[in-house]
């Protein structure tokens, strides 16, 4: 503790020594040597402490108040509005290989890069030391993570996010076992946003369990704890025995019976992740991120690992999702992410409510019809802007979020947007075929990621971005925990995007609730089905009825054919490129013999029925 004398003053040597641990000790020393920050300041699971740092927050203007009491906004660099998938790099240690989908570097020559950019980035500012924990409190799934900053903001989003740490780290007796993450905004602008953009760089550090970020401050790059930690979280986990999903935890509360039913579901960034978890009458667990352990009965539990959410605003609005509109709307601790702000009101796409036409948002002073340099119009707010806020908050927090055994998981969803093949909802033929459906996971490419939109995009789980483990042993992983559970989740599939011909979507926002009911109505085998090469589809007669019956609304038979019809040729197509996606990946026979059996099968169908688009009427096996 002695070298860190000169850095700490005696508050803060003591919130170190309490911990007892000189892993975290030599970690502080040398961040501080090296960016050479101008105060330090050790933050634990004190009210006090936390406080401060949403005071810093708002002092150093990373923030600002807004009308309704808690809420604040921040705004991320015009540049720096999405996660930077080009500078987010693997450090590959000599002689190592991971998959061709995974974006590296040699660890040598990425360390040597990036502390070089470190040199004395923080002067003049204050570093935080932050400690988080992974998962809810004494709990047999949670990680322990580290958090050294110099962005308030980005300290003050995981307060919110995340459940407080210190106590957790006081448990470890001394272990280095947990993640550590530093983040410096860098340099910033005379808007206080990060200006060496060109010099953004994310490194995930497998061998040290630690990610080093500098350059940014859009959330999906800056806070350690979020898609930064779920990669070494997967590499964990993908090395032991358990599964680290990019995956919401919900219950499922059937309307007119006494039970709740858990889901998780895998759903890319944009394609309806957070709002299938707050559909109305439902409870929500967690929107983004789960931890999944095979329990001594052989059944599936899951946590989030989160305790707060930072969801996409775009669309969000009264009618289509009440719950979040209400939230974002009334008093509580929330921060907005790259919106209009007018006279201290919050303005974004979609939100149903007419918008100034001046104000303030990420591009600085607006007006309506402003361009950027490349003379392209710049909206109100940004397409991927955001919210976040605790779950607590919500109203439909399910009453075991903070379990530490989790929950039971009887269901799980994979989902993605695609205008033009999928149906609606589906389920698969069981285990094996269900995590070939989600290996097979593509979805159509939106403004949460950086680069052009509306491009099919192959997502496994809707996880390929954060894999850091070989695709083939991500696949087979997850064969192999099927076969260790004596209780399997049923697996589906939706898409709540398809198109008719004139280019409009053939299903209502709300229309989700009727296709998430039907699975959980499956699970309990109150409903038949329709077999089909792809899965399970749903019987006319059981849709009508939820949608009378939940929804208020009519269901005609021609849509029901018009959406649950099988593409043949677009789902051969499908299959070639999967097969090629995966043509020297190390993945178990099985998958290979699911593929082959899908292909002959829809090959088959299309010669019976001399179509190319089967009705869901020509098949005749429920189930």
């Amino acid at each position: 503790m002695s070298r860190l004398e000169q850095f700490l003053d005696q508050t803060a040597l003591e919130k170190l020594s309490d911990l007892n641990n000189t892993h975290i000790n030599n970690i502080v020393e040398w961040v501080v040597e090296l960016c050479k920050p101008a105060k330090i300041s050790i933050i634990t699971d004190d009210k006090n402490d936390i406080a401060y740092v949403r005071k810093l927050a708002l002092d150093s203007g990373e923030e600002r108040s807004l009308t309704i009491n808690g809420h604040t906004i921040h705004y991320d660099g015009y540049q720096d509005q999405a996660r930077d998938k080009a500078h987010t790099k693997v450090l590959l240690p000599e002689g190592k290989q991971l998959g061709r989908h995974i974006n590296t570097i040699d660890r040598k020559e990425g360390l040597n890069e990036i502390f070089r950019l470190m040199d004395g980035i923080m002067q003049g500012k204050e570093m935080l030391v932050r400690f988080f924990c992974l998962g809810p409190l004494n709990s047999r799934f949670s990680i322990p993570a580290l958090q050294i900053t110099d962005s308030a903001y980005v300290a003050h989003s995981e307060d919110l996010l995340y459940r407080s740490g210190y106590e957790e780290f006081r448990k470890l007796n001394g272990s280095p076992d947990f993640f550590y993450f530093i983040h410096s905004a860098g340099q910033l602008d005379d808007r206080g946003q990060s200006k060496n953009i060109n010099q953004r760089r994310i490194y995930i550090d497998l061998e040290e369990n630690r990610v080093l970020t500098i350059n940014n401050q859009y959330a999906g790059n800056s806070l350690g704890l979020k898609k930064l930690a779920l990669r070494l979280a997967i590499n964990k986990s993908n090395h032991e025995d358990w599964l680290t999903e990019h995956m919401f935890v919900m219950g499922i509360h059937p309307e007119g019976r006494k039970r709740t039913t858990y889901f998780t579901g895998a759903f890319p960034s944009a394609c309806g992740k957070t709002s299938t978890a707050m559909i109305p009458g439902q409870t929500i667990i967690g929107d983004d991120i789960a931890y999944l352990r095979v329990y001594e009965d052989g059944s599936c539990h899951a946590v989030n690992i989160e305790s707060g959410i930072f969801g996409i605003i775009t669309d969000v609005n009264s009618v289509d999702d009440p719950l979040i509109y209400q939230c974002l709307t009334t008093p509580r601790e929330l921060i907005f992410s790259n919106i209009l702000i007018n006279e201290e009101q919050p303005f974004w796409l979609g939100m149903g409510r007419d918008a100034p036409e001046s104000g303030v948002n990420h591009s600085g002073n607006w007006f309506k019809g402003k361009k950027d340099h490349e003379g392209n119009e710049i909206p109100l707010a940004h397409k991927n802007a955001r919210y976040t806020i605790r779950m607590r908050e919500l109203d439909n927090v399910d009453p075991e979020a903070e379990n530490p055994d989790g929950v039971q998981i009887d269901g799980i969803i994979y989902g993605g947007r695609d205008s033009d093949t999928n149906v609606p909802v589906c389920q698969s033929l069981d285990w094996d075929h269900g995590v070939f459906l989600g290996a097979c996971l593509e979805s159509e490419t939106t403004a949460a990621t950086l680069g052009k939109e509306g491009v099919r995009k192959h997502s496994p789980m809707a996880n390929l971005d954060f894999v850091v483990v070989p695709l083939g042993k991500y696949i087979s992983n997850h064969l192999k925990f099927g076969k260790r559970l004596k209780r399997k989740p049923m697996i589906f599939t939706t898409n709540y995007f398809l198109k008719g011909s004139d280019g409009n979507y053939l299903t209502d926002k709300i229309d989700k609730k009727v296709w998430i009911l039907w699975a959980e109505a499956r699970v309990h085998g109150e409903v038949d089905a329709i077999k089909t090469p792809i899965g399970y589809i749903p019987l006319y007669d059981d849709l009508k009825y939820l949608f009378k019956n939940v929804l208020k609304k009519p269901f005609t038979e021609k849509l029901y054919k018009q959406i649950f019809s099988i593409r043949v040729e677009k789902l051969l197509q499908k299959l070639n490129r999967i097969e090629n996606i995966y043509k020297g990946e190390d993945v178990l026979e099985i998958f290979w013999d699911i593929l082959v059996n899908q292909r002959e099968q829809l090959q088959t169908a299309e010669v019976n029925y001399r179509t190319d688009m089967i009705q869901p009427d020509m098949f005749i096996d429920t189930v």
